[in-house]
Formats: structure tokens, C-alpha cells, sequence
């Protein structure tokens, strides 16, 4: 029994200490920037479709189009660098919008390319954006079914 008191008062003891040393996060300010990074970043991309609609593309094509354009740049800017400088500025912001998970792809490839293609890039690129895509499918299976047996009544 007193042993275990020792133990918590050790524990309480160093959670006090760590308190010290741990940056207190500033909610407000990252709440604030966040939305106006990735409400820029939509912003951004409601402009460039609305372009291409003038342009005579369809409003479907368009946003397929901007959506492609999207992914690619955030794999150009992850692949230089500079998208996680980004990413620590405008956190949630940045990684909310689909720019978020075509970095989470691209960075563990970067990260294992010294592996190889296969036993690196292609095995580690789907390490963190495998779950969300297993989900995302499985997903849009169930609701699939759902809707179909719905529309046989």
C-alpha cells in the first residue's frame, strides 16, 4: 500500500515537472489560422473552377479537374519540401482539404525511397493513407448496398 502511494506521488511529481517544459498550445490563434489557410486553399479552388467553367468546361469535369490539380500540387510541394513548413504554419488548415492526405502518400514514399520502389515507395506509401482508404471504400460499399436494396422496394 505505501508503495503504491510512492508510486503516484512520483508520477503526479513528474507530470507537474513535465508541465514546466510543455509549450501551452495557443487555440485561438491556430483555430484562426486554419480557417483562413484552408478557406483560402477552397477559395483558391472554387476560383480555378469557375475559370475553367467560363472556358466551357462542365462544373462536374471542372472540380474533377481541380481536384486533380490540387493532388498534384501538394505532392510537388511535399516533394520539395516545403509543404510540411507549410503544414506547421497553417495546421488543420492545410491537411483538411484533399492537399492533406496526397501529402500523406507522398511523404512516407520519400521517406523509404532509399528502399527501393517496391519494398519502399511502394509499400510505404499507402502506410499512413491505407486506413483511410479501406474505410473510405468499405464505406461506399455498405451505403452502395444500402441504396441499391432501398431502390428494389
Amino acid at each position: 500500500m505505501k508503495e503504491e502511494i510512492k508510486q503516484k506521488d512520483i508520477a503526479k511529481a513528474y507530470e507537474n515537472y513535465a508541465k514546466q517544459f510543455t509549450p501551452k498550445p495557443a487555440y485561438f490563434l491556430n483555430t484562426v489560422k486554419a480557417f483562413v489557410v484552408g478557406g483560402g486553399i477552397c477559395t483558391i479552388a472554387f476560383f480555378l473552377s469557375r475559370v475553367m467553367m467560363k472556358y466551357g468546361i462542365n462544373e462536374k469535369d471542372a472540380g474533377t479537374y481541380v481536384t486533380i490539380l490540387l493532388v498534384i500540387t501538394a505532392q510537388f510541394f511535399t516533394g520539395l519540401g516545403i509543404f510540411d513548413k507549410f503544414a506547421t504554419f497553417a495546421g488543420a488548415g492545410v491537411i483538411v482539404p484533399i492537399t492533406g492526405f496526397s501529402n500523406s502518400m507522398v511523404a512516407p514514399a520519400l521517406e523509404y525511397k532509399k528502399e527501393g520502389l517496391v519494398l519502399g515507395v511502394g509499400s510505404k506509401m499507402f502506410s499512413i493513407a491505407g486506413p483511410v482508404l479501406v474505410c473510405g471504400i468499405t464505406s461506399a460499399t455498405i451505403v452502395g448496398i444500402i441504396y441499391w436494396i432501398i431502390g428494389l422496394f
